[in-house]
C-alpha cells in the first residue's frame, strides 16, 4: 500500500518526470514570477513623447517643449527643463550615456541639443546641424561627468561621425559644447545609404576595439587594436580603417532594427547580443578571442504567427541573461534564449494606450516600458531558477548542474538524467559515476549494470557509493565493502588466467590493494576481516591474503603462512619488523629449529623487550635434540642475557650452568668464579650447581660451590682430592672461627702425612698455619719416623712456650702493681672532704643551699637534691628514667614503713612483725638512696658527659618555639 508521500511524489513526477528520485520537491508557497511588472505611480502632465534611463537617471520628453529629469534615488525631487525649440520641431530621439551624465536630444528638424546632468541649460550642437541622429555609440572608457570623450554618431543617411562633447564653456573663440564632428564611415543597403539604426562601441581584452553597427537588415562588425597606454581618441584612429568590416545581411526588413546586449557585470564587456530585424531575432554570444567574427553560437528566432507586421510589428527588444523581451504594441513576450520557447507573455490594457518603447537600465537591471500616459517597470527575479531544466533537456548536463548547485532535488534529477543518457550511449563508467551521486534506488541501479554484464561499471558505482556514505551507516558500508571485494577477486581471477593481460592484472591488483588499505574503511575491514579472509581463501588468493593480514596487523596469520610454506626467513623478517613480543614467544620454537642464528640475532636486537624466561621452552626443546649450531646459538643468547642484559632470574642462570656443564666445561669454572662469592651476588641455585658439577665430575667447581655455601670441611675434603694448595686456600676462609681453621689444617696435615707420606710437606703445613703445633701433628706420623725430622720444629715450639710463659709473668706483675695503686686511691678518697659556707647557693635555682638536702661535686658545683633531679631527668635514657621512677616509688614505700614503726602496736599486730619491718625498711632505704645517687649524682650535670651530649640541642624545643616566642611578645 503506497503512502501519502509516495502518492505526492508520483504527482510531482507526473509534472516533472524523474527516474525514482527520493527527493520530494515540496513547494510550500508559489514561487514569485521571474518577470514582475509594476506600474509607476506617476501621472505625466502632458503626453510622453520619448523616454531614456541609465544609471538611475530617468529623462523623458513631455508635450511640445518640456524635458523632465528624475533621479530615481530621489524620485520626489523631479527637475523640469524647457528646451526652447521652434514650433515646427519635435523630439526625434533621446540618447543618455551609461553614467546618466550626458543627454543628447535629436530633433526632427535635423538639429541636436545637449544637456548635462549638473546644469539646467540646454545647449545646441551647431556642428551636428543638418543631420538626423539615429544612434549614438558612447565611449565607456574615456568619459567623465563633463566630457563624453570620443563617441560615434549614426545618422539617417547612413553616415557615421566621430565627435566629442564637453559640458564646459570652452575658450573665447569656441563656446560650443561640440569639440569636433567629422565623418569616419558610411553604411549602405542595396547600393543606397541606409540609416544607422544602432551603434555600439566596446573595448575588449588585449586593447581590442570592437564596433557593431546595424542598419535595417545589415549588421556590421569593425575590429581593431590600439596601442597600450594611448590617451588620444581611440575612435579617431579608426579601427574600421584598419580592417574591412564584416557584414551579416538578411533579405527582409521592417523599416528599422534594434540591437541589445547583455553585460553580466558593470564595466565589463557584453557577453551576448540580440538583434531585432525583419526576419526575426538574431541572438548569440560574443567571443572576443575569435579573429574572423565577434559573433558566436548565432541563432535566429523566427517571429511567431501571431506577430503580423501590418498591425503589431515588434517595437523594441531587451536582452537578459537567459531571455530576450520583445515589445509589441499591446504586449510583452519573453523568449528563452536556450530553447526559443515563449515563457512569458504580458498583455497591457487598452486604457494605457499603445506601447511605445522598452529600455533596460544597464546599471540597475530594471526594464522600463512607457506609453503616452503611463510608465511601467519590470523586476527580474531569479531568472536562472528553471534554466537547469532546459540545459538538462538539451543534454548539457554540466551547465544544468551549475545552475542547480544549491537545489539538491534538482541536482538529483539532472544526475539521474545524465546517468541514464550515458547508459543509453553505452558509456557505462560515466553512467556509474553519475548514478552513485543520485538518490535513485540502489538495487535497481545495481541490477541494471548486472543485466548489462558491466562488472567494471558496477564496481565503479559501488566505489562511488561507498565513498559517499557516512561513517554512521555501518550496515551499508559493510555490504558494499564485501561486494566490492568479491568483484575484485572475480576480476583478478579472470585476468590471471589470461597471459596476454598481465599489465591489466597488475593494475587491477594495485587498485584492489589500495582499496584494502583505504584508511576511510579501515574500521569496517577490521570488523569484518574474517569474512574477507574467507573470500580470499575461497578464491585461492594467497598473496593478497598475506597483504591484507599485514594491513590488519594480523601478523600471526602472516607468519603462520610463511612457516607453512617453509619460508622461515620471511617469517622472521615479519617478526623483526613489527616487534610483537607475543609472536616471538609463539613462533620462536619452530624458527629456532631451522634458522637458529638469525633467530638469536633477532632476539638480541629486541634486547630487554623480550623476557628470556619465556624463550626457554624453545631453547630447551631444540638444544637437546638439535645440532651443534643450535646449542651454540642457545649458549650465545644465554650469555647475552646474563652478561649484557644482566638478567637475575634463577632459571636463566641455572640453564646456562647446565649448558656449560654439558657442552662447554671450560666456561663453567670461569662463570662460577666471576658470579661472585657472596650469596647476595649469586643468581643461580647453589645446590643445583653442586649436583650438576658432581654429576659431571667437575671437582674444582664443586670446591668453589662449597666455599660459597660456607661448607668448608666438605670443600677441604674435596679439594684434597684435587690439589693440596686448593685445600689450603679453603682452610683459611673461616677467619672468625679459629677452632674450625685448626681442624681444617689438621685435615690437610693428616692427608699430607698419611696419604702422601711427605714429612717435609707436613712441616710446611705447620709453618703455613700458626694455629698448629708440632704436638698436634705428631700423632699422625708413623712410629718408624725418627726425631731428627722434627728437631727444629720441637725446638721452635719450646722456645715459643718459654716466651709465652715470660709474657704471662710480666702481665701478672703489672696487674699486682695496678691493684696496689687502686687500693691506695680508695683510701685517699675516703679521707677527702669539702667545706660549704652558709652563703653558698644552688647552681641551678640560685637559692641558699643549706635549707634543703644538697649534693657537692669535686668540681665545686653544688645543687639541691630536687634541682639536680629536675636537671638530670630530661637527659636520661628511657631505661634509666623507668628505673628511677621505680626507685622513687620504693623509697616512698620504705619511708612510710619507717614512720609506722613509731606507732604503738595493736592487738592484731605482733611484736615480731614490727621488728622485722624495722630491719628491712632501714636496709632498703639506704640501698635505694644509694641507687638513686648512682643515677642522678654519678657526675656533675654541668661538667660531665651529659653537658657534652647536650651541646647540639637547641635551648628552646622546636615544637614549642612558636609558643615561647609569643610569650615574649
Amino acid at each position: 500500500m503506497s503512502s501519502i508521500l509516495d502518492e505526492y511524489e508520483d504527482s510531482l513526477n507526473s509534472r516533472h518526470p524523474v527516474q525514482h528520485s527520493r527527493f520530494v520537491n515540496v513547494r510550500l508557497e508559489e514561487e514569485k514570477p521571474i518577470f514582475n511588472k509594476q506600474r509607476i505611480d506617476f501621472s505625466p502632465p502632458e503626453k510622453i513623447n520619448h523616454f531614456a534611463v541609465c544609471n538611475n537617471q530617468l529623462c523623458m520628453s513631455l508635450g511640445k517643449d518640456t524635458l523632465l529629469r528624475i533621479d530615481l534615488a530621489k524620485p520626489d525631487r523631479p527637475n523640469q527643463v524647457e528646451l526652447g525649440r521652434k514650433e515646427d520641431s519635435r523630439v526625434h530621439k533621446l540618447f543618455l550615456d551609461p553614467t546618466g551624465s550626458h543627454l543628447v536630444i535629436s530633433l526632427s528638424t535635423s538639429e541636436c541639443l545637449y544637456l548635462n546632468r549638473n546644469t539646467q541649460k540646454v545647449r545646441s550642437l551647431s556642428r551636428w546641424r543638418g543631420h538626423l541622429i539615429e544612434s549614438v555609440g558612447w565611449n565607456k572608457l574615456l568619459r567623465t561627468e563633463t566630457n563624453t570623450g570620443p563617441i560615434l554618431v549614426g545618422t539617417s543617411q547612413g553616415i557615421i561621425f566621430e565627435a566629442e562633447i564637453s559640458a564646459s564653456e570652452g575658450s573665447l573663440f569656441n563656446t560650443n559644447p561640440d569639440q569636433y564632428f567629422k565623418q569616419v564611415h558610411s553604411l549602405e543597403e542595396d547600393g543606397r545609404p541606409a540609416p544607422v539604426c544602432c551603434i555600439e562601441v566596446e573595448r575588449g581584452p588585449e586593447s581590442k576595439v570592437v564596433i557593431i553597427a546595424t542598419t535595417r537588415k545589415r549588421l556590421f562588425q569593425f575590429v581593431g587594436r590600439v596601442a597600450e597606454g594611448s590617451e588620444q581618441a581611440v575612435l579617431e584612429i579608426g579601427p574600421y580603417s584598419l580592417y574591412s568590416p564584416l557584414l551579416l545581411e538578411f533579405p527582409f526588413n521592417m523599416g528599422y532594427s534594434e540591437i541589445t546586449f547583455y553585460t553580466p557585470k558593470l564595466r565589463s564587456c557584453p557577453k551576448a547580443f540580440a538583434w531585432m530585424m525583419g526576419n526575426g531575432v538574431l541572438y548569440g554570444q560574443l567571443d572576443y578571442v575569435k579573429l574572423d567574427s565577434l559573433l558566436s553560437d548565432v541563432q535566429v528566432w523566427d517571429y511567431t504567427p501571431d506577430i503580423d507586421f501590418s498591425f503589431n510589428k515588434p517595437i523594441s527588444i531587451v536582452l537578459t541573461q537567459f531571455h530576450f523581451l520583445l515589445l509589441l504594441p499591446d504586449r510583452v513576450k519573453a523568449i528563452c534564449t536556450l530553447n526559443g520557447q515563449v515563457v512569458y507573455e504580458d498583455v497591457f490594457p487598452d486604457k494605457f494606450g499603445t506601447l511605445k518603447k522598452m529600455i533596460k537600465d544597464p546599471a540597475g537591471g530594471l526594464v522600463w516600458i512607457y506609453t503616452e500616459k503611463a510608465v511601467f517597470r519590470y523586476h527580474i527575479q531569479r531568472e536562472a531558477r528553471d534554466v537547469w531544466q532546459m540545459y538538462m533537456s538539451m543534454n548539457k548536463f554540466d551547465l544544468a548542474k551549475e545552475y542547480c548547485r544549491d537545489r539538491p532535488e534538482c541536482m538529483d534529477m539532472v544526475l539521474a538524467k545524465e546517468a541514464e543518457h550515458c547508459f543509453q550511449d553505452k558509456r557505462y563508467l560515466e553512467s556509474a559515476k553519475c548514478y552513485a551521486l543520485t538518490q535513485n534506488y540502489f538495487e535497481e541501479i545495481a541490477l541494471k549494470f548486472i543485466e548489462a554484464k558491466q562488472e567494471e561499471a558496477l564496481k565503479e558505482f559501488l566505489l562511488k557509493k561507498l565513498n559517499n556514505l557516512k561513517q554512521s551507516e555501518k550496515t551499508q558500508i559493510t555490504l558494499l565493502v564485501t561486494w566490492l571485494t568479491e568483484l575484485y577477486l572475480n576480476r583478478l581471477g579472470l585476468l590471471q588466467s589470461d597471459e596476454g593481460k598481465h599489465g591489466v592484472f597488475q593494475e587491477t591488483r594495485d587498485e584492489f590493494r589500495k582499496f584494502l588499505s583505504s584508511s576511510k574503511h579501515k574500521e569496517c575491514l577490521y570488523n569484518n576481516r574474517t569474512t574477507i579472509y574467507d573470500l580470499l581463501a575461497s578464491h585461492g588468493n594467497v598473496d593478497d591474503m598475506v597483504y591484507f593480514s599485514v594491513i590488519m596487523q594480523d601478523y600471526e596469520r602472516v607468519i603462520s603462512h610463511h612457516c607453512q610454506h617453509d619460508d622461515y626467513s620471511a617469517a622472521l623478517e615479519v617478526l623483526s619488523k613489527h616487534c610483537d613480543e607475543k609472536l616471538f614467544y609463539k613462533f620462536s620454537p619452530i624458527l629456532m629449529q631451522h634458522i637458529p642464528k638469525k633467530v638469536v640475532d633477532a632476539w638480541i636486537q629486541m634486547g630487554s623487550r623480550l623476557e628470556p624466561k619465556k624463550l626457554i621452552p624453545a631453547l630447551v626443546n631444540y638444544s637437546q635434540m638439535g645440532s651443534t649450531q643450535q646449542v651454540n646459538e642457545t649458549i650465545r643468547y644465554m650469555e647475552f642475557c646474563v652478561y649484557q642484559l644482566t638478567v637475575t632470574e634463577e632459571a636463566i642462570h641455572n640453564y646456562l650452568l647446565s649448558l656449560y656443564a654439558k657442552y662447554k666445561p671450560d666456561s663453567l669454572l670461569w662463570y662460577l668464579e666471576q658470579a661472585g662469592s657472596h650469596l647476595s651476588d649469586i643468581h643461580y641455585d647453589l645446590k643445583y650447581a653442586l649436583r650438576l658439577c658432581a654429576e659431571h665430575g667437575y671437582l674444582q667447581a664443586c670446591v668453589l660451590v662449597y666455599k660459597i655455601m660456607e661448607l668448608y670441611e666438605e670443600a677441604v675434603d674435596l679439594a684434597l682430592q684435587v690439589d693440596v694448595d686448593l685445600a689450603k686456600t679453603c682452610a683459611d676462609l673461616p677467619e672468625d672461627d679459629e677452632e674450625l681453621r685448626k681442624k681444617l689444617w689438621l685435615k690437610i696435615a693428616c692427608h699430607v702425612v698419611q696419604e702422601e707420606k711427605d714429612v717435609k710437606k707436613a712441616m710446611n703445613c705447620l709453618s703455613s698455619c700458626n694455629l698448629l703445633k708440632i704436638e698436634d701433628i705428631l700423632p699422625f706420623f708413623p712410629d718408624f719416623v725418627t726425631i731428627d725430622h722434627f728437631k727444629e720444629a720441637i725446638c721452635s715450639s719450646l722456645e715459643e712456650y718459654n716466651q709465652h710463659i715470660d709474657e704471662l709473668k710480666q702481665e701478672m706483675e703489672e696487674a699486682t702493681e695496678s691493684a696496689k695503686r687502686i687500693r691506695e686511691d680508695i683510701q685517699e678518697m675516703r679521707n677527702k672532704y669539702g667545706v660549704v659556707e652558709n652563703q653558698e647557693k644552688c647552681a641551678a635555682c640560685d637559692f641558699p643551699l643549706l635549707n634543703r638536702p644538697f649534693y657537692l661535686f669535686l668540681c665545686g658545683h653544688m645543687f639541691h637534691y630536687d634541682c639536680l633531679f629536675l636537671e638530670v631527668t630530661p637527659h636520661l635514657s628511657t631505661y634509666k628514667q623507668t628505673k628511677l621512677d621505680e626507685l622513687q616509688k620504693k623509697l616512698a614505700a620504705a619511708t612510710q614503713t619507717s614512720k609506722s614503726r613509731h606507732r604503738p602496736a595493736t592487738k592484731e599486730e605482733g611484736g615480731d612483725t614490727a621488728s622485722l619491718g624495722k630491719g628491712s625498711a632501714g636496709v632498703s632505704r639506704e640501698q635505694i638512696k644509694s641507687d638513686i645517687d648512682d643515677i642522678i649524682a654519678c657526675e656533675c650535670v654541668y661538667c660531665g658527659e651529659l653537658m657534652i651530649k647536650s651541646i647540639d640541642k637547641p635551648f628552646i624545643d622546636p615544637q614549642k618555639f612558636e609558643e615561647e616566642k609569643s610569650s615574649w611578645l
